[in-house]
């Protein structure tokens, strides 16, 4: 389990503790089908019903053990607290801070639901040239049991810039393709880092790169079927280090560039 989704975690059970009764814990356990787990726990219910010390505890220990069985619940447990016991505000980075600020974009509207652990968002290029790029990075992403989507891939809103946040809100990891130094992609780039996501750089060039990013390592690729082929396991290795929904791999393929990643 990663530091981000640990924090994530430990918000939950703040928000749990504060406002649960048996009552919501068999929902829960109904719409996650971890009735079992929940009821079968020695000390969660008891602990809850006595007002025992240990109850945050148990609490912390039950979501944890939903989530590792099944990744796919934590956006179901988010989605029943937003209604059950509405938090202020919603954290969506991929990485904690010891600081966080809270704002309203004024541009965007803030979708419903909440980050989906094994989501993906491609920023790149809409251009049948890279058609086979973006045909690499979606088998290293179901490589690692991932989903990888582009704006292209869904149509929820009537303007694409929409659905574009919309995308990079919901995602953990953002891949984005440097190359042509297309200015979407840096304007997408820029959206990304300040919701704080898992941003993965990759281009043909490294003189594509922003000059104020060429310190961040960049996952360079030609293409051809060699390169495209390598592009793939180096994009999937990463994707095990900085995925939640993934579990642990080995480290990385170094790139040709070096410096602290994004």
């Amino acid at each position: 389990m990663n530091t981000a989704l640990g924090y994530r975690l430990i918000d939950l059970r703040a928000r749990i503790v504060s406002g649960f009764d048996a009552g919501n814990w068999e929902e829960l356990g109904l719409l996650t089908g971890a009735t079992e787990l929940i009821t079968r726990h020695p000390r969660l219910l008891r602990s809850l019903s006595w007002g025992d010390e240990d109850y945050a505890g148990n609490v912390l220990t039950v979501l944890r053990e939903m989530v590792e069985r099944d990744p796919r619940t934590l956006p179901i447990i988010e989605s029943y607290l937003e209604e059950k016991a509405p938090a202020d505000s919603t954290y969506v980075s991929a990485r904690p801070a010891e600081r966080r600020i809270t704002f309203a974009p004024h541009v965007f509207q803030i979708p419903d639901g909440s980050v989906e652990l094994d989501l993906v968002a491609v920023m790149m290029p809409f251009d049948m040239k890279f058609a086979a790029v973006h045909e690499s990075i979606k088998r290293a992403t179901a490589e690692c049991g991932l989903r990888c989507l582009r704006a292209d891939d869904i149509w929820e809103d009537t303007t694409i810039v929409q659905d574009i946040f919309s995308l990079i809100y919901r995602a953990q990891v953002v891949v984005v393709d440097f190359t042509g130094r297309n200015a979407n992609v840096m304007y997408e780039t820029g959206v990304a880092h300040t919701l704080g996501k898992h941003v993965i750089p990759i281009s043909q060039s490294l003189e594509d790169v922003p000059f104020d990013m060429r310190h961040h390592r960049v996952l360079r690729y030609l293409s051809n079927g060699e390169g495209l082929s390598k592009l793939a396991a180096d994009l999937a290795s990463k994707l095990r280090q900085v995925s939640a929904a993934a579990p642990a791999s080995s480290t990385p393929q170094a790139s040709e560039d070096t410096g602290t990643p994004f």
